[in-house]
């Protein structure tokens, strides 16, 4: 057993886990990655990129350009599955109760749908099958109505779209819950605080198809390093967090999670 197995077995054991889960554990169900050749969005004869799209200043100025790249998208998440990397980090979470901590920058619920528990999933992009009200007359937020017919690339929002894309309580225009690219954190809808002391107290911080380009996982990995945690990635290629994960004594993992995980999680419960 390799010495950041080890670390893994101590803290499946006895200790705490935080995985940090990114868009490539989800590019294995089939959605495709933000900022891959499917995140464009093209209309007429201009492509606009996600971080022209994903933004409070185009969803003010421009909503129906903006939700029908996102009603696309919710499309593709649900009808996509969960994976067995999915599937293998539920496992894990079920065995070890409160001791791990789920933290995915993924807003396609997948992880949720493959049983991992709710309350300890904590989704700091939020989700794309949950709307809340665009101009916050109240803080709650409802799942995307059932009746919602699927978007295909390019389509529009017609007159029979707009009764479902608004606010039940003021009539209002209603957004999607997730974290644009001129927003920020914060604890309340994003688990800022929680995901930082969480990545602090864990012993060993489990990293998985995240190339580390958004602020709150570095914080979290810089935060573990710091803290003593050992660091494990799993990614096909190194990213920003390589070099942590094998400065804190743990591993960089090259290949699908799909395929690493499942073994590894079996190996950290069941060790020979």
């Amino acid at each position: 057993m390799a010495p950041f197995e080890e670390k893994l077995s101590a803290a499946a054991l006895s200790g705490r886990i935080v995985a940090l889960t990114g868009a490539g554990i989800s590019a294995e169900s089939g959605i495709p990655t933000f900022r891959g050749e499917q995140g464009y969005w093209t209309v007429g004869s201009r492509n606009y990129r996600p971080e022209e799209l994903a933004t409070l200043d185009m969803f003010q100025r421009a909503p129906d350009l903006v939700w029908p790249w996102y009603l696309y998208r919710l499309g593709v998440c649900r009808q996509a599955s969960p994976n067995a990397g999915h599937i293998a980090l539920a496992e894990l979470q079920r065995q070890m109760g409160e001791r791990f901590i789920l933290v995915t920058q993924n807003v396609d619920g997948l992880h949720v749908r493959a049983g991992s528990d709710p309350k300890r999933t904590w989704e700091i992009h939020g989700n794309i099958s949950r709307f809340r009200c665009a101009s916050a007359c109240h803080t709650g937020m409802w799942p995307a109505p059932d009746d919602l017919r699927e978007f295909a690339r390019g389509d529009a929002i017609e007159p029979g779209d707009r009764p479902l894309l608004t606010c039940p309580q003021c009539g209002g225009l209603a957004r999607p819950h997730v974290l644009w690219f001129d927003e920020y954190y914060d604890e309340e809808r994003y688990h800022w605080d929680s995901s930082v002391q969480a990545a602090a107290g864990a012993d060993v911080l489990l990293i998985i198809g995240t190339s580390g380009a958004t602020n709150l996982p570095n914080v979290m990995a810089r935060v573990a390093l710091e803290s003593g945690a050992a660091i494990i990635e799993l990614n096909p290629a190194r990213s920003a967090f390589s070099a942590l994960a094998e400065a804190s004594g743990g591993g960089h993992l090259v290949g699908p999670s799909g395929e690493l995980l499942p073994p590894l999680v079996a190996a950290a419960l069941h060790p020979a």
